[in-house]
């Protein structure tokens, strides 16, 4: 193994093992730190550590980088939301500094620029198109606000290490001056980039560095450290049924689900039916397999009109529509149902879990960020809900394979 990532979510990491992958690196996406080899060229674990407690955030990492070491990993990347999401106290600060002090790196860059999502890093700022940040819609979320662009003060606030800044006209000279950039600058350095040729530019300075800290599109240069260039990840079409599972309520998905519906089956499952447990498993198992083409099974109402996430614990109705969804995705495959898209980031791991999938090798791209996925004769596609035209789900089920 060349390069071994940890990444913080699970739609975050299909994204840069995407990016690894079309770079030419052999890449398979690990869910957690598995008992035993795999042979790729890079392992990205998938952890769900963005929210949890920081403690178990670190011990969850650092559990995982030892696994990634154990494979030969040469170089780790910790990747993090391309919007920087935490908490005030962390997750991304300590655990960059536990693992920035297990691997014995001194300096570690930080960039979470995505410039294909219009996300870039100027004067250590985080910059979101022509948007302020405080009318984004990031200072919102619960969990992981984010009140201040200034990425250093971020930064600070979550480690106890100095944090510096490497700002853009250094990057714009190229790799050399990044690197003549460290040898006096503090221990975290947040790096600008604009577009995917800074990028690559700090990927060529990041050569035989131990630690990155990044969004997904911090691997765009790494691959070529390693001799590597860009190329179509191989894939060997799946055949068998297909099954579209949607528990996202993103507008995205919504239209999605719109479009499909117009060509192909679908059946909504309401969170007041789960709730109530007029559906189960077994009887939306039996009306997959009975329909002549891949249907759509979605949970996917308009969070603005669902009525009963107003009087009904919302963690409660998640909860139960992921293990319906889990438990649905493991009786179809039981059944011959060997192609899936996922919509919905929890719900993909939970329908991974159910599936017992730990290693799922990297094929083609389906959408930005979205890969296609193969554990053994079951190929994939999950996707957190804000990816792809509205054409994605039957484009995707296209792409992986066809009907037996």
């Amino acid at each position: 193994m060349k390069i071994g990532v940890i990444a913080d979510d699970l739609t975050g990491a299909c994204d840069i093992a995407l990016t690894l992958a079309e770079g030419g690196l052999r890449t398979a996406l690990v869910m957690g730190a598995p008992d035993g080899d795999v042979d790729v060229e890079a392992g990205v674990v998938a952890l769900r550590s963005r929210m949890i407690p920081g403690a178990e955030a670190v011990r969850e990492s650092l559990a995982a980088c030892d696994w990634l070491i154990g494979q030969g990993a040469e170089q780790i990347v910790f990747k993090v939301c391309e919007t920087f999401g935490s908490s005030e106290a962390g997750n991304i600060g300590p655990v960059a500094e536990a693992l920035a002090e297990r691997l014995e790196a001194s300096q570690v860059m930080v960039c979470p620029a995505s410039p294909a999502h219009g996300r870039g890093v100027y004067m250590g700022h985080l910059i979101l198109g022509d948007v302020k940040l405080e009318e984004s819609g990031m200072q919102n979320p619960p969990l992981t606000p984010m009140h201040s662009p200034d990425l250093r003060q971020v930064l600070a606030r979550q480690t106890s290490w100095p944090v510096g800044h490497i700002p853009h006209p250094v990057v714009a000279e190229g790799a050399a001056a990044i690197v003549a950039g460290y040898a006096d600058s503090p221990r975290m350095l947040i790096v600008d980039a604009m577009s995917e040729a800074d990028l690559r530019t700090i990927g060529k300075a990041a050569a035989g560095r131990k630690l990155l800290v990044g969004g997904s599109a911090i691997a765009l240069g790494l691959p070529a450290n390693f001799g590597k260039t860009a190329t179509r990840p191989a894939w060997e079409p799946v055949t068998g049924p297909g099954v579209i599972l949607s528990g996202s309520c993103s507008s995205a998905t919504r239209r999605q689900i719109a479009r499909f519906r117009e060509i192909a089956p679908a059946r909504e499952v309401t969170a007041q039916a789960i709730m109530d447990e007029t559906v189960d498993a077994d009887n939306l198992a039996d009306w997959v397999m009975a329909q002549k083409m891949a249907p759509l099974i979605f949970s996917s109402a308009d969070p603005a009109t669902g009525a009963v996430q107003k009087t009904q614990d919302r963690t409660l109705i998640a909860q139960r529509i992921q293990t319906l969804f889990a438990t649905l995705a493991a009786k179809l495959v039981a059944r011959g149902v060997r192609r899936i898209v996922v919509a919905g980031d929890e719900t993909a791991g939970a329908v991974i879990g159910a599936l017992n999938a730990r290693v799922l090798h990297i094929g083609p791209k389906l959408a930005a960020g979205v890969p296609s996925l193969r554990s053994g004769d079951i190929a994939l596609a999950i996707t957190s809900g804000n990816s792809g035209d509205e054409d994605f789900f039957q484009n995707a089920l296209r792409e992986m394979g066809a009907d037996s």
